[in-house]
């Protein structure tokens, strides 16, 4: 399928009054479109961190990471904001819904930065039959369990087909049955959209799921057998 995603020698150092404070140190790592990645770790190790940097939120102190060819550090502040949204899906812990919008109007946010919503009606109206909410597309998020929200969160994340979805901690906030619910509504939509799926997570049973694992540990990737 070729290598979609490639980070190179990437370094993240935050200044503090006692010196720079180095998170990661020369990660290297490239990834196949269609694979799944998990990464977990101690809280504070850097793995949201790794994320922001690969999602294109937060440049890195030294090193590359290219998404189908690019690097997205390299262009201006709009073509990386049109960068960003066109390639990259994001879902959060918390699930960033708009509580003032419909479920639909919240999975076609994404559209509105790519040119308007009314080409991804049937799209995003199909993911969320695809999620199971088919029926709640004029309710608001309030009225939905935290399942449900997340739901939407994914849908919303797949909307113009990402090269790259990243995922931090997508089920932290769920009780046992909704995450198991979630995770497995999450891998079976990446299978499907051959997504790169990377996934930052402390749950053992949703990192298990993933076709490569790794450990954030002493600033850099580590592959688990």
């Amino acid at each position: 399928m070729g290598t979609v995603l490639v980070i190179d020698h990437l370094t993240k150092e935050y200044p503090t009054p006692r010196g720079p404070l180095r998170i990661l140190s020369d990660v290297s790592q490239s990834f196949d479109r269609g694979e799944s990645v998990s990464i977990m770790g101690p809280s504070g190790s850097g793995k949201s961190t790794l994320l922001y940097v690969v999602g294109a939120l937060d440049p890195p102190t030294s090193g590359t990471v290219k998404l189908d060819g690019a690097n997205p550090y390299e262009l201006a502040e709009a073509e990386l904001a049109a960068f960003r949204n066109r390639k990259i899906g994001f879902i959060f812990q918390d699930h960033c819904l708009l509580p003032q919008c419909s479920v639909l109007e919240n999975v076609l946010t994404p559209s509105l930065v790519a040119g308007g919503s009314a080409p991804y009606l049937d799209r995003a109206k199909h993911l969320l039959n695809e999620v199971g909410l088919g029926e709640r597309l004029s309710h608001r998020p309030a009225e939905l369990s935290g399942g449900e929200k997340q739901r939407v969160a994914i849908a919303r994340a797949l909307l113009l087909e990402p090269a790259l979805l990243l995922c931090d901690e997508p089920t932290g906030n769920l009780d046992h049955s909704s995450a198991e619910s979630v995770a497995g509504l999450l891998y079976d939509l990446h299978a499907r959209q051959k997504t790169i799926l990377i996934v930052v997570t402390h749950s053992p049973q949703l990192g298990a799921r993933a076709s490569r694992r790794f450990e954030l540990k002493d600033e850099t990737l580590v592959a688990v057998s």
